[in-house]
Order: C-alpha cells, then structure tokens, then sequence
C-alpha cells in the first residue's frame, strides 16, 4: 500500500524518513546547523558525509563512530553539543543475515568493540547472533563488516 496516497487522501502530510544526525546533535540540530561542513572534515574516521539538505550525517556503510568528539570540537554553530550519550541509535540484524539462512559467519560479532553481539549455539543449527541493547552503543563498527547488509543503525 502507498502511505503517501493514504496521506494525501486524508489530507496528512507525508512522513518523510528521519535522517541519522551525528553524535551530540542537539534538539535543534536542523535548525542550528549552518551547514559549513567543519564537522565532516573534523572526523577522522570518515564516518560523516553531507547528506540531504547538505546537512551533515553518518554512513555506517563506510566507517565507524569511535566518539572522538572531534566534531563537536569543530561546531561553531552549537549544533553539536556534548551531552550525556552521544546517540540513542543500535545496531539491528535482519533476516538478510548468513547466521539465519544457516551459513556460518559470525564477522559483526568479532568486529563488536562493545562485544554488544554474540552468538548463542543451536543443536543442529548454525550459532544466531544476540544483540544486547544495553551493550550496544551504535559506533556501527558491525555495518561494514557484514558481508550480507544485514545490520543496520538506527
């Protein structure tokens, strides 16, 4: 079912997927931002890069989030403020995963720095990776590593 042509029946404006903000974006991340770039070249893992509207937002497909606070240290803006955690994002694992259609890997689990995924052994089965939310920090250091695209952040 197309959601925009329910909204558009309805009179709803359309919802349009949130982007990933970079770590310590503040509440008003959007509105502070001036969109400068400093942060992106300030991030020495390379994890962000100029997304929609030339705001500023992480691609886990390409790096990871070791929470250097370095762009933090290059806003000007105030859009990015240390605050308590740097995100609330985790680490999820689809259907799409070898573990789950039975082939052995366990890659996203040794790459973990958190150890936020283990895998839990099966008779007669392939070991399933477990995702502790509580361990899991969102750093998406899992992302790339899958060979399946089968974990996102979010």
């Amino acid at each position: 079912m197309d959601l925009s042509r329910r909204n558009l029946l309805f009179g709803r404006k359309p919802q349009a997927p949130t982007a990933l903000q970079p770590p310590w974006a503040t509440s008003r991340f959007t509105e502070d931002c001036t969109r400068c770039g400093e942060c992106i070249v300030a991030c020495p893992t390379g994890l962000l890069r100029k997304g929609d509207g030339g705001f500023p937002q992480p691609d886990f497909r390409q790096a990871e989030c070791d929470f250097c606070e370095q762009c933090v240290t290059a806003c000007q803006s105030g859009a990015l403020q240390l605050q308590g955690q740097a995100w609330a994002y985790r680490a999820g694992i689809s259907a799409q995963c070898l573990a789950h259609r039975q082939v052995e890997c366990r890659v996203c689990g040794e790459g973990c720095p958190q150890q936020a995924i283990r895998f839990r052994l099966q008779l007669g089965k392939m070991a399933q990776p477990q995702l502790d939310g509580d361990l899991c920090n969102g750093c998406g250091a899992c992302v790339s590593l899958c060979p399946a695209q089968a974990i996102t952040v979010k």
